[in-house]
């Protein structure tokens, strides 16, 4: 039996040599029965910063953490899941999924919280009234089976190592490391059971990968790790200059998502959800071809069925289905600002990283983990990138709290001076999709 230690591990790693699997696998099983300290698990994850991984190397580590928890298996090729890396007002989940599994397809979402300047799926879903998302792994596949869709909070059974780790490494700043990216979202999604995996990669001011090249990067070692899996893969990278649809904050981003499925939601919105749906549906094999697959999915908001699909997911997992037809029943701010621009122009651009940062302030997301989320306050913006602003019109509405107004007032402030950007020249509207790439 090959005998491994820590010290000539980190060594190997430390000169820039490649792992085997044999290693990493004794490391990831060691620190979880704490016989590898953090200390030395964050001399290794440095190590694996500075001098990278090769493609090899994360396969092991993804295939480690994936295992070092429950994993799922299931024979059904139509169960597909999506992911995306984040961003401001990133909210197509609500969307996606019920299209996607009012066409057939089944979809696991096992969701996490938000943290920082990104909103959390299950914090968004968790602003419907009664909407329970700690439901047990057994539960958790039974209703995918039987219902096809299911939402439910990352658990200490999924890819536990993951957990510990992300935690050293956002301590550590090893956090923007692309194979350590990749080997943390993919140990999740293949843990969950999902045959097929569409990834949703943001790039721009508002997301984690600033750039197109930098997203791209992360989209081809994400497929070549789902690739050895055995896992069809397709990456879209797509734009985070600006808050996705209009809105920014949970109950009115919601809101925003229901109006989607209504069929009448913002463009932007509206056409990236349908786009990452229908590769859901033509991976899922109920397509064979895209184009077939984006009819599909359009036709499932015209005909009602998402709209219906999102109402059942609402009542199986114990929430207010009633808040489809009624947007009272949501906690909304009793407040609401405006935020007038002060000259005539083109909105140029947006700090799109600080307006979460800034929902944030307000309430609307989480400073630490135990802070609680005001569902209630956010951004309602009237004017996006390229549009033609007129002094004293109405840039955003900030909905906030009657304690706020101070808060308000600087934010109103900041936003007007720092955060957004007026041009006398009319810029090119941004594209919503960069690129798609398939594995």
């Amino acid at each position: 039996m090959t005998h491994f230690d820590m010290y000539n591990i980190l060594d190997r790693k430390k000169k820039g040599l490649e792992l085997s699997e044999g290693e990493i696998k004794w490391v990831i099983s060691n620190y979880m029965k704490d016989e590898v300290k953090d200390y030395q698990m964050s001399a290794l994850l440095m190590a694996l910063f500075i001098n990278g991984m090769t493609t090899k190397e994360t396969a092991y580590l993804t295939d480690a953490m994936l295992y070092s928890g429950t994993a799922l298996s299931f024979d059904d090729k139509s169960i597909v899941d999506k992911h995306s890396t984040g961003g401001v007002g990133d909210k197509t989940s609500f969307i996606i999924a019920p299209i996607a599994a009012a066409c057939g397809v089944k979809v696991p979402m096992i969701a996490g919280r938000g943290l920082g300047h990104t909103g959390g799926t299950v914090d968004k879903i968790e602003a419907i009234p009664g909407f329970k998302t700690d439901l047990s792994l057994n539960e958790f596949k039974t209703r995918l089976l039987k219902d096809g869709l299911v939402l439910i909070g990352q658990t200490k059974d999924i890819a536990p190592a993951d957990k510990r780790i992300y935690a050293l490494r956002d301590v550590t700043a090893t956090i923007d490391s692309i194979p350590l990216i990749t080997a943390s979202i993919m140990s999740k999604k293949l843990a969950e059971g999902a045959n097929g995996i569409v990834m949703d990669i943001k790039a721009g001011n508002g997301a984690f990968m600033r750039t197109k090249s930098e997203a791209k990067k992360l989209a081809k070692s994400i497929l070549a790790t789902a690739k050895r899996f055995d896992k069809t893969a397709v990456t879209l990278i797509t734009n985070m200059s600006q808050p996705l649809g209009n809105t920014v904050g949970h109950s009115l981003e919601l809101i925003e998502c229901i109006e989607v499925l209504k069929g009448r939601g913002p463009k932007d919105l509206t056409e990236l959800s349908l786009h990452l749906a229908a590769h859901m549906i033509q991976i899922a094999g109920i397509e064979k071809t895209f184009s077939k697959a984006l009819k599909k999915a359009k036709l499932s908001i015209k005909d009602g069925t998402a709209l219906t699909t999102f109402k059942n997911l609402i009542e199986n997992q114990g929430g207010d289905k009633k808040v489809i037809d009624n947007y009272a029943l949501l906690d909304i701010a009793e407040c609401k600002t405006e935020v007038k621009s002060p000259r005539s122009g083109y909105i140029k651009s947006f700090q799109t990283n600080q307006i979460g940062f800034m929902c944030t302030e307000l309430g609307g997301g989480r400073k630490v983990k135990t802070d609680l989320i005001d569902f209630g306050v956010g951004f309602d913006f009237h004017k996006k990138l390229s549009d033609k602003v007129k002094r004293d019109e109405a840039i955003l509405t900030i909905y906030h709290r009657q304690s706020q107004k101070d808060l308000v007032a600087d934010l109103s402030k900041n936003f007007v001076t720092n955060i957004i950007k007026l041009s006398p020249e009319k810029p090119a509207r941004p594209e919503v999709i960069y690129d798609v790439l398939v594995n």
